[in-house]
């Protein structure tokens, strides 16, 4: 007799089970296919790849001219937003 009890002990568990099995067999059979899908979202998904391969393409270009410059491309924006300005001048008066 300690089986139907342990049975009983998860009844709940069971019960949660096979509504969570009925839930995904209906979802499974009312969504459409991959096929259906890919085929409605085809253009997108070539834009897409078109996108980020020029995004590559042209960030490697870019990459390259950046470091033609030297690694003191930023460091005047960096000084600036860190309150290290080099350049501490009066702002010229126009009167």
């Amino acid at each position: 007799m300690d089986i139907p009890e342990k049975i009983l002990q998860y009844r709940y568990h069971f019960v949660v089970a096979i509504i969570a099995s009925l839930v995904l067999s209906i979802l499974l059979y009312a969504a459409p296919r991959f096929l259906t899908i890919l085929a409605y979202f085809w253009p997108l998904f070539a834009s897409t790849t078109v996108f980020l391969v020029l995004i590559i393409a042209f960030g490697g270009v870019s990459q390259l001219a950046s470091d033609a410059h030297g690694a003191q491309a930023g460091e005047g924006l960096l000084d600036y937003v860190a309150g290290q300005a080099e350049h501490t001048t009066e702002p010229e008066k126009y009167e």
